[in-house]
């Protein structure tokens, strides 16, 4: 029989009045009306269930080469301001909202979310149904898609859906470059107060090496917070460029991408720090790299953990946290080497939250601590950090 040629994709028909459309790899379409930037971003399609911080959210490095859905309906309340933000250039590719951006009402406010957008290059849409597509994403795994803003309304519906067919997504893919400091920097910067703001540590007793691999910077702000002076090095420092600082720590940071694509150059860095003896601490990718280095292995999921309501189990005191998650792989289980335990598991699903090792100064959590969105049921894991770090200076570890 004769090669049949493929079929081209039914396209929905685009309803009056639609200024944007997001474009799935299959062909499907959802309209919608445009906000923020105009223009077209290609990325994994995501949905995140936080009620709370969205700027935090679209800031948050972890977040490149993704589309965030938000679930929650009243996404622009608090508008935006400068303080609020977890990097100074957000790495998000779009995000897709149910309803009209609320107009901004809080004291803190500085700038309409919409304005914020514009200035940031983030390509947005309203009046989609978030409900729908969130559970096509958990039934069917994250899809790629091509997010675009027209405001004459015109759109080339086969370009845009080559694009979402054409992107690679994340499994193999090193993001961390694209969204590590450029230089080693110091961090001083402390957690914010509602009478004075930001503070200054100027007292640190402890000097800890944050690797970059997209690091919060409320997480930073943690640290400081804990009594550290903290030195940030890019997410390529070697163990040398580590430990030529001395450090009585060395915290292991978020960042987006596939953890066994950054750990390329990362794991070997982490090997030799863990051979010092030297307490590590890790977030996020940093968790799934520590698990890489430890001999470990990390696997894509299907939908992910983005939210602030991720209850987590302690397994070492039974107690249960609500946790703020970002993250789209995960930790194997059955590959743990002996010596490496299963610290925290999620309640959702069962997957790994943390991990510990016995016998050494290093732990790490699959969630964020820093609570920046999220509750602060996890700052405790700073204390025990810098814990750790006294009991190793002392002897006592």
């Amino acid at each position: 029989m004769p090669e049949q040629a493929p079929k081209t994709p039914s396209f929905s028909p685009q309803p009056p009045g639609a200024t944007a459309a997001l474009v799935l790899a299959d062909g499907s379409v959802l309209w919608g009306r445009g906000i923020g930037a105009a223009g077209a971003a290609v990325g994994e399609v995501v949905f995140n269930t936080a009620m709370t911080g969205y700027q935090e959210v679209l800031t948050d490095p972890s977040y490149a080469g993704q589309i965030i859905t938000f679930t929650f309906p009243h996404i622009g309340n608090v508008g935006t301001n400068g303080q609020d933000i977890e990097t100074t250039t957000p790495a998000a590719r779009g995000a897709i909202l149910r309803a009209d951006i609320t107009d901004p009402s809080n004291w803190r406010s500085t700038r309409h979310l919409d304005t914020w957008m514009k200035t940031n290059g983030i390509v947005g849409m309203t009046g989609i149904d978030t409900r729908a597509l969130t559970r096509r994403i958990r039934e069917a795994g994250a899809p790629n898609g091509t997010i675009a803003h027209a405001p004459d309304g015109v759109f080339d519906l086969d370009a845009l859906r080559g694009q979402a067919a054409a992107w690679p997504g994340l499994i193999g893919m090193d993001l961390a470059r694209d969204v590590t400091c450029g230089q080693t920097y110091e961090w001083d910067e402390t957690l914010w107060d509602l009478k004075s703001g930001y503070g200054r540590q100027d007292a640190a007793v402890r000097h800890v090496v944050a690797i970059d691999y997209g690091a919060k910077r409320n997480i930073l702000r943690c640290l400081a917070n804990a009594g550290c002076r903290v030195t940030v090095v890019p997410a390529t420092a070697t163990a040398e460029d580590v430990l030529r600082h001395r450090p009585d720590g060395v915290f292991l940071s978020n960042g987006p991408g596939d953890p066994e694509a950054t750990g390329l150059y990362a794991v070997p860095a982490i090997r030799a720090i863990l051979d010092t003896g030297v307490p590590v601490f890790g977030i996020c990718l940093g968790h799934q790299m520590l698990a890489l280095a430890l001999g470990g292995q990390t696997r894509k999921m299907e939908t992910g953990h983005r939210g602030a309501n991720h209850p987590v189990k302690d397994l070492a005191t039974g107690k249960v946290e609500i946790t703020s998650q970002n993250h789209g792989f995960a930790v194997v289980e059955e590959s743990l080497p002996a010596g490496v335990s299963v610290s925290h598991r999620s309640l959702f699903d069962g997957s790994v939250e943390g991990l510990s090792v016995a016998g050494r100064p290093v732990f790490s959590v699959q969630y964020h601590p820093e609570a920046s969105p999220g509750p602060q049921d996890s700052h405790y894991l700073f204390q025990r950090f810098v814990d750790l770090i006294d009991a190793t200076k002392t002897g006592a570890a």
